[in-house]
């Protein structure tokens, strides 16, 4: 008896590799190691090809730096580089000055229409930016509404939108709600009592604000900073259309397509914008290191709302009146444009037609049909990949579950444009039998799409996940039920609103992604409806039309929106009704 023990024992796994055995299943194993090549197949390792050769000698593959000491002697790129930073801080800093006021008035004071204002702020994020940009060259532009009128009355023009000036400002009022949202919510949060006990030591006004208020606001800034920052150092379409070259992103874009994916320009350029955009989001996280914003009270109590003087009222009204009023210009403007006959030179188009929307609907609307294929796919792919990654983060023991978290959330980090041309370089060598090169089928975009957006569906089904406890699968095996019959019956149905949530939010903003797509659409018949869009409005002639497939877009987009908040309210009120 003590011999077969002490064999048993010898042959039992013992150390890492028992736990790692006893701590999963055979069919946690397997989804585990599905994710995972999936993840390596289309991130990682096209990612990982860009950045090899970046670092070899073209034609001999060794290890080298001189593409580098290349980029740093070429005064293009150098230009490019430090004109991308500099549009990227100022987007920041216009961002905020759109953002700031908006977002203290709403949450400070007793303020009619708060939350009108809210959601008008977020409007701007569902319309592609290169679109916008368009309709403020129309309304800003040199021979635009704004400059013919100041001309007319007071003899002068102002250059809102010349050169890097106009690339600053689309950006800006494109991706300011990054900084409404998370001011907004982080100032909500701020423990009233520390605002009470600074105004008992007759801190008040402005002073109130610049060493109270704002300071405690501050993980909220930085976040959406942060956010807008990363975003307009890797926008591509934007200033492409703005005709703004010499910044990095459309550097990398025009390097590899009329160069060729083997000139290895384009593949440093693209590991510049890897590394800057994980600085950023490591020094925004190192600006909150050591601090503390922790409020006394559970939920902090929000700031105290006031209620505003009459002149206070105006002034706050007027403010934000004409700060909607900018930044929902691009809309307005679209709008207009997607049924003008003509408009040039003058303040409004000289007449307004439906034929650019019958256009559309007769001509590009596989843009559209396209559009609602990848999309879906995408979303699909995601909510999939997202569930699956929240169950074995959340509800097993696998060894280095934390991983698949880490790896599918760090496509966050990566440029459309650089994932784009990971993508050709990776697939354009593997061929299918009738020679037909792998990175010129339209599921690749849908891939592409997948990977670039996995990372927003896999933080909604992750905090479904947490809502659910244990105990009730716990009770469902309890009685019988397999894992597998478990997760089908207790957990996904119960997931449902987040799954939703997230692939809608997939769907939503790979509806309207460039960056990559630019980069991998081979033929129109494949092409997306952002690339019909880009495509359209390279042109004056082909801008009604692209307007209109523009306004199609934003519909689409808001639509997905709205049903996004409704999914998430209903499932919240179902979950409270549960209680």
């Amino acid at each position: 008896m003590a011999d077969a023990t002490t064999a048993g024992r010898a042959h039992a796994p013992s150390g890492p590799f028992r736990h790692f055995m006893t701590s999963a299943t055979p069919g946690q194993l397997a989804l585990a190691l599905a994710i995972t090549v999936f993840l390596a197949l289309f991130l990682i390792i096209p990612v990982g090809t860009v950045i090899y050769v970046a670092f070899t000698e073209k034609g001999t593959g060794t290890f080298t730096l001189v593409n580098f000491v290349d980029f740093a002697r070429t005064d293009l790129f150098i230009r490019s580089f430090w004109n991308s930073v500099y549009v990227s801080a100022m987007s920041v800093v216009l961002a905020s000055i759109f953002a700031l006021p908006l977002a203290y008035i709403t949450t400070r004071f007793d303020f009619r229409g708060a939350m009108l204002i809210q959601t008008l702020g977020f409007l701007p994020l569902i319309m592609p930016p290169f679109v916008g940009a368009v309709a403020m060259l129309l309304l800003f532009g040199r021979n635009g509404t704004v400059n013919l009128l100041l001309n007319d009355w007071f003899g002068f023009r102002i250059p809102f939108m010349e050169g890097l000036n106009g690339v600053i400002f689309v950006q800006a009022v494109h991706y300011f709600p990054f900084i409404l949202i998370n001011l907004s919510a982080a100032l909500r949060n701020i423990d009233r009592a520390m605002e009470e006990a600074a105004q008992n030591l007759g801190c008040s006004g402005f002073r109130l604000f610049r060493r109270i208020v704002f300071p405690l606001a501050m993980p909220g800034y930085i976040a959406g900073a942060s956010l807008v920052f990363v975003k307009v150092f890797d926008d591509l379409a934007t200033p492409l259309l703005l005709n703004v070259k010499d910044m990095l992103a459309p550097q990398a874009y025009l390097r590899v397509t009329s160069i060729g994916i083997a000139d290895p320009m384009g593949y440093v350029i693209s590991v510049v914008l890897i590394v800057m955009s994980i600085l950023a989001m490591w020094v925004s996280a190192r600006a909150m290191r050591g601090k503390d914003y922790a409020t006394v009270q559970r939920g902090g109590g929000g700031l105290a709302r006031r209620q505003m003087r009459p002149w206070e009222s105006v002034a706050a009204y007027a403010a934000v009146f004409l700060i909607l009023l900018l930044v929902l210009a691009p809309h307005i403007g679209l709008l207009l444009l997607s049924f003008a006959t003509i408009w040039s030179f003058s303040p409004l188009p000289d007449g307004f037609t439906l034929a650019h929307y019958g256009r559309v609907f007769g001509e590009s609307f596989v843009y559209v049909k396209n559009t609602l294929i990848y999309a879906s796919l995408a979303g699909l792919i995601d909510v999939v990949l997202g569930t699956a990654i929240a169950y074995l983060v959340l509800r097993t023991k696998l060894i280095g579950r934390q991983w698949l978290d880490w790896a599918a959330t760090a496509a966050l980090a990566i440029p459309g444009v650089v994932l784009g041309i990971g993508y050709l370089r990776t697939f354009y060598g593997v061929q299918l039998p009738d020679g037909t090169p792998l990175a010129t089928l339209w599921i690749v975009i849908v891939l592409a799409l997948a990977i670039r957006r996995l990372p927003y569906a896999l933080r909604a089904c992750y905090a479904a996940l947490q809502q659910i406890s244990v105990s009730l699968e716990e009770a469902a095996e309890n009685l019988g039920a397999t894992k597998v019959r478990t997760v089908r019956r207790i957990v996904l149905p119960l997931m449902a609103g987040g799954i939703l949530a997230g692939f809608v939010t997939s769907f939503a903003t790979a509806a309207v992604e460039l960056s990559a797509t630019l980069m991998l659409v081979q033929s129109n018949a494949d092409a997306p409806l952002a690339y019909g869009l880009y495509v359209f409005m390279q042109s004056a002639a082909g801008r009604g039309p692209g307007a209109a497939l523009g306004v199609i877009a934003v519909l689409l987009v808001a639509l997905c929106t709205f049903a996004s908040h409704l999914i998430i309210e209903k499932s919240q009120k179902a979950k409270g009704a549960g209680h």
